[in-house]
């Protein structure tokens, strides 16, 4: 086998999602404006959260995190992937890869954190609604908040030492429209195995712990959703839940599809690169629209911008 040093490693190329020129015309357009509409939906979504005090509770306060985390990692991933559909050469440094690697991971992880975070504040809105604001504190949200951050730090720094670290074998073609961990560790040769495992469990380990910590929180809020007596009442418990629970699966079959099927063996590249679009380019966007736009207590906010805009205005 030829084993190429990473140091020797200047640049790598990005195989991309496909070669034909007016497809790649047509998704460039396509991706700018969903990139666009993220971006923009997002950042106003923080905005709004921080101008308004009625939107200053520990939900809300969970969203514009999570809000930011989107706008941050859709912004790793796709400006590079809109420059290579319109280049001829879809290269990327040795330290851009290693440092786009890094940034996603942290952000993505930051994602399964919050969303865990968020679970448990609606399992506490519903179950102990009348210890909800003891529990629930300013301390509390930053703490969660804060252990989000750092703890998906290290995990990426792991990560990317783990990959990089290293050297890498033979070709310098990666197979996907961005570094992501999966078509990186195809590249390894020396420690295989042991970079493949850790990687492995500590993508296992977190996000297991994560789901269960949602899936606990579920079965006991939808136990206690049951025992309330009045149909309006289990009506209106559940629409606090049913936005969170949508993005929670949706985030967690596509990344648990993408990051666990290698270790059975499967080589499924093509529907990884699909996967991939939903949870980098989709997701962003999604996200604020379950989320917020579709909420009753965002549309009001948002009018009562709108009306003092008008008043000043006039």
């Amino acid at each position: 086998m030829n084993i190429v040093n990473h140091t020797a490693f200047t640049q790598f190329i990005l195989i991309g999602l496909t070669k034909e020129p007016g497809l790649q015309l047509l998704l460039f357009i396509l991706f700018l404006i969903v990139y666009a509409c993220s971006f923009l939906s997002n950042l106003c979504l923080m905005i709004l959260i921080v101008m308004n005090h009625h939107l200053h509770t520990p939900m809300y306060f969970f969203l514009s995190h999570l809000s930011f985390v989107d706008l941050c990692y859709s912004s790793t991933i796709t400006p590079k992937m809109l420059a290579d559909f319109t280049s001829e050469s879809k290269t990327i440094s040795f330290l851009g890869c290693a440092t786009q690697m890094f940034t996603f991971a942290m952000f993505a992880t930051s994602e399964s954190f919050l969303v865990t975070s968020m679970a448990y504040d609606r399992y506490v809105a519903i179950c102990q609604p009348l210890a909800y604001h003891s529990i629930m504190n300013k301390s509390t949200c930053w703490a969660l908040v804060s252990g989000t951050y750092f703890s998906s730090f290290l995990a990426s720094i792991t990560h990317t030492i783990t990959v990089f670290k290293f050297p890498l074998c033979g070709s310098n073609e990666i197979n996907h429209f961005y570094c992501d961990i999966p078509p990186l560790l195809k590249l390894t040769c020396v420690y295989a195995y042991i970079r493949k495992l850790v990687v492995f469990l500590m993508a296992f380990i977190m996000g297991v712990v994560s789901f269960i910590v949602i899936l606990m929180s579920y079965v006991l809020i939808i136990y206690n959703i049951l025992g309330i007596n009045s149909a309006e009442g289990r009506h209106k418990a559940f629409s606090t839940c049913a936005s969170h629970l949508f993005v929670v699966i949706s985030f967690y079959s596509t990344v648990f599809g993408i990051y666990f099927r290698p270790s059975l063996g499967l080589n499924l590249d093509s529907i990884d690169k699909v996967f991939s679009i939903f949870y980098t380019v989709a997701s962003p966007l999604l996200n604020p629209i379950i989320y917020s736009f579709k909420n009753a207590e965002v549309k009001r906010a948002v009018k009562n911008i709108l009306a003092v805009k008008v008043l000043v205005h006039t």
